[in-house]
């Protein structure tokens, strides 16, 4: 059966949201310094990431396994945001790609350094770029069930060691126009964390309100974008194309009562301008009503759609309805309305 999967939610409130910058910041101009031989060789010019991504900078954090100490700064800090001791959690999801091991999952390094209660469950979440609107989602259905009072989603990701090995491939001598314009896009990544606590609505009246989500697979696209440490390969054109197609099923296929089209913001997974562009046209929304953070901060994988709402919070007004959206490598799609 083709469609959407859709919920509905009863009594969940995001309660607060916030970001942690990675300290260093590296300029597209400075990677693709370390790239002069290979793109003199292939004759491609220089500016190719600000030019076609529309990513001037991204951040970086001073040691790779900063994102662990990232994503429990966020956590701590969106605690304290929101009025909520360490021992009301009853659940911590983390939703980072990043991940330093296979085993254990990264969620029990930042439970342990938030200094959560053992009666705190905690797991990971991965699903490309769009894990922390499912844990968002997740984390509702949660408190909707009363099986617990509070949730911490965090995500903290780091990019160094992608691009140091993208930057090593781009450079070997074997490469061709073809597999370096596959790799290219990883250098769009960059780092940093954030992280969201969610609690019962009738708890809260001064939270904003989770309201709906709905996902959609196109999982035979599961081809199009493929990466680790040692690299990424992405069909740019095919991965937009199909993604965009995707994105749209899911918005048409939408509840129509929900007004998603009338929505105040959109906080979309922050890629590039091409992706934003795109669905600016396909959806006809106003481009005031998207705010990106992407020229700056690159894309941060997970953290980016977070990243970019914890930006624009204090722009929002009472009433404003937020529809959170994004596309992942897979092909999935996710949005998430909030009434703030």
């Amino acid at each position: 059966m083709t469609g959407n999967s859709t919920a509905t939610y009863r009594n969940a409130s995001l309660l607060s949201i916030v970001d942690v910058e990675a300290p260093r910041v590296v300029t597209s101009e400075e990677l693709e310094n370390r790239l002069d031989d290979v793109l003199r060789r292939l004759k491609l010019p220089h500016g190719l990431l600000q030019r076609l991504a529309g990513v001037r900078a991204r951040r970086m954090w001073d040691h790779p396994e900063d994102y662990l100490q990232g994503a429990a700064q966020a956590g701590r800090q969106a605690l304290a945001q929101a009025g909520i001791t360490p021992d009301q959690v009853g659940l911590l999801i983390n939703t980072s790609v990043t991940r330093t091991h296979l085993e254990p999952a990264v969620s029990v390094v930042v439970h342990d350094k938030m200094g959560l209660p053992s009666s705190a469950m905690n797991f990971d979440i991965t699903n490309a770029c769009l894990g922390f609107v499912n844990g968002m989602g997740l984390a509702a259905t949660m408190i909707d069930s009363g099986q617990v009072d509070y949730v911490v989603v965090v995500a903290g990701e780091d990019a160094s060691k992608v691009h140091e090995a993208t930057v090593e491939n781009l450079n070997h001598e074997a490469t061709n126009r073809d597999a370096f314009l596959s790799q290219f896009a990883t250098l769009t990544l960059g780092s940093g964390a954030a992280a969201a606590v969610i609690g019962p609505s009738d708890r809260h009246p001064e939270g904003h309100r989770i309201l709906h989500s709905v996902t959609r697979a196109g999982t035979e696209f599961n081809h199009l974008c493929a990466g680790d440490h040692k690299g990424m390969s992405t069909d740019s054109a095919a991965l937009l194309a199909n993604g965009l197609d995707l994105v749209m099923a899911a918005w048409n296929d939408a509840d129509p009562a929900w007004k998603w089209s009338e929505a105040d913001r959109y906080i979309t997974h922050q890629v590039s301008s091409q992706h934003t562009n795109a669905i600016i046209q396909a959806a006809g929304i106003d481009p005031d009503k998207i705010p990106v953070t992407f020229p700056d901060l690159g894309n941060i994988g997970h953290a980016a759609l977070p990243v970019t709402l914890a930006r624009e919070k204090d722009k929002l007004s009472p009433g404003d309805s937020v529809l959170c959206m994004g596309v992942g490598s897979g092909l999935n799609v996710a949005m998430l309305d909030l009434q703030w």
